[in-house]
């Protein structure tokens, strides 16, 4: 199938969509897919042992030590696909979905179970089921990652079309293919506190993959509060092969951690941007508020703080927030990440241009956070943080969003690891991009973690910049100061409430 059939595809069932909402259409489609794909690499070692007359092709045992789903006869695709044009087959789905269940102990909870309801247009769903009629689950599909070529553009379409709700299940590859290629996980523990719909541990596998390390050698470990999306990451990951515990159950990671007593040596996250109800009343004593107790109205630092005690103590940890965490002024925000910084835990801080997620067109940043500067690293980078300032990074590829090249993400993960020392580059600031600070020179900038007011103007910036840069700069900037006013509007308003003053 030629490059770009993906975009075919999706077209093609996008047209069968109709009047559904994006976010409920993306359970139809990406379960019909799952299904297809399980069936594929079921009936394809069903045809092989039909081969061997001392197989039996009806023996789960030869299917599940080959690591391939057992798929019962009314959950093969050939009878779901005889059976498209039924007005029943939306419970002809339903009960394959069951069955699949109930013989495999992994996906149990999982896999979406309402294709009979009356709102599902039952001859969409029908002419949706005619449009998967290539291989995704055959050991051809699996070589060329059919299946995970179609699977990741769906998701990725999804959160275009379901906008400002994308983001609790999506982050865009180009930036969870740089938080991997920086904290480069090779082997270990890895660890996503807020997974969405599993991004992370995909392209972590893949970079241990590329750079011919051992899947074996790593271990998944992951948390998801919405049902929807725990259930996506588990189809996401089952289809894959990887194995993982995402938990018992979908929970929410601040009151029902999953993973007690658990130390990661990698952790990947883009946790929600400033949440202002989390629950920070019901837990205000616990043991994770080691540097400060984080603000009720805004979850950033509580997100920060829970990711350092679940950190190993040579772990590196890199995650996304908003460009406000890096120089709020609130009082408790400040106290913590003063604390962060003089306990030498901050190791690197990325600004990224606006434009990146789907869901959101403001600016956002990457904290890479350690206990230990000495061990993640082979140089001693003891009190020093590096900052780098990609904001004139990434092209546009579309009207509204923007992507980072493969040549960006490779221009900052490899100054990151010049600085930490494990590539033979010898590290070297860069005006207006990159600059290693001592910490004591962050104390005295108020504990400000903006790597603009470290790194400069480039000397294009300085002499001739270009107008849509200093635009997207400017507009940089603004979404920052506007997100700290916004801030401090609601802590202004709490106040007054709480004085007894209605606003």
């Amino acid at each position: 199938m030629a490059i770009g059939f993906e975009e075919k595809l999706w077209q093609s069932a996008d047209k069968l969509r109709g009047s559904m909402d994006a976010s409920e259409y993306k359970s139809v489609v990406l379960g019909l897919i799952f299904l297809k794909y399980v069936s594929d690499a079921f009936e394809e070692k069903y045809e092989e042992l039909g081969q061997d007359e001392y197989a039996d092709q009806e023996d789960k045992d030869e299917y599940t030590a080959e690591n391939i789903f057992w798929v019962p006869k009314e959950a093969r695709w050939t009878y779901i696909n005889e059976n498209s044009k039924k007005p029943e087959i939306g419970q002809i789905i339903d009960k394959a979905m069951l069955a699949i269940e109930k013989e495999n102990e992994s996906l149990k909870g999982v896999l979406p179970k309402d294709y009979a309801r009356p709102g599902l247009d039952k001859a969409k769903l029908g002419g949706i089921i005619d449009i998967f009629t290539f291989k995704v689950g055959d050991k051809e599909s699996r070589r060329q990652d059919v299946l995970g070529r179609v699977y990741e553009y769906f998701i990725a379409k999804f959160a275009s079309a379901e906008g400002k709700n994308a983001g609790e299940f999506y982050t865009p590859s180009s930036i969870v293919k740089l938080l991997v290629e920086m904290i480069e996980p090779y082997e270990g523990r890895i660890y996503d506190p807020c997974c969405g719909s599993g991004g992370m541990f995909v392209q972590s596998e893949r970079f241990v993959e590329e750079h011919q390390g051992n899947i074996g050698d790593i271990a998944i470990y992951g948390q998801e509060y919405n049902l929807t999306t725990w259930k996506l990451a588990k189809m996401n990951l089952a289809i894959r092969g990887i194995d993982n515990d995402l938990g018992e159950q979908h929970a929410d990671t601040f009151h029902n951690d999953q993973h007690k007593g658990l130390k990661a040596d990698f952790i990947l996250a883009n946790p929600p941007f400033n949440s202002n109800e989390w629950g920070q009343e019901r837990i205000l004593d616990d043991y994770r508020w080691k540097y400060g107790i984080p603000p009720a109205g805004n979850a950033n630092y509580a997100w920060i703080q829970h990711i350092i005690s679940k950190l190993a103590t040579s772990g590196t940890a890199g995650f996304v927030l908003a460009n406000g965490s890096m120089s709020t002024s609130n009082k408790d925000q400040l106290e913590i990440r003063k604390n962060l910084i003089e306990e030498d835990l901050v190791e690197c801080i990325v600004t990224l241009p606006g434009q990146l997620f789907y869901s959101t067109q403001i600016p956002v940043c990457l904290w890479f956070v350690t206990k230990n500067k000495e061990k993640n690293g082979k140089r001693a980078r003891n009190n020093e943080i590096l900052f780098i300032d990609g904001r004139n990074l990434g092209h546009m590829v579309n009207r509204t969003l923007k992507e980072l090249s493969d040549d960006d993400i490779l221009k900052i993960a490899d100054t990151f690891r010049s600085w930490r020392g494990t590539v033979d580059t010898e590290y070297q600031d860069e005006q207006g991009f990159c600059k290693a600070v001592s910490t004591e020179e962050v104390k005295e900038n108020e504990y400000i973690l903006t790597p603009g007011r470290y790194v400069g103007l480039s000397a294009v910036e300085q002499d001739d910049e270009p107008f849509e840069q200093k635009m997207e700069r400017i507009t940089a900037d603004l979404s920052e100061q506007f997100a700290k006013s916004k801030e401090l509007e609601d802590q202004i308003r709490k106040s007054l409430e709480g004085l007894g003053y209605g606003v």
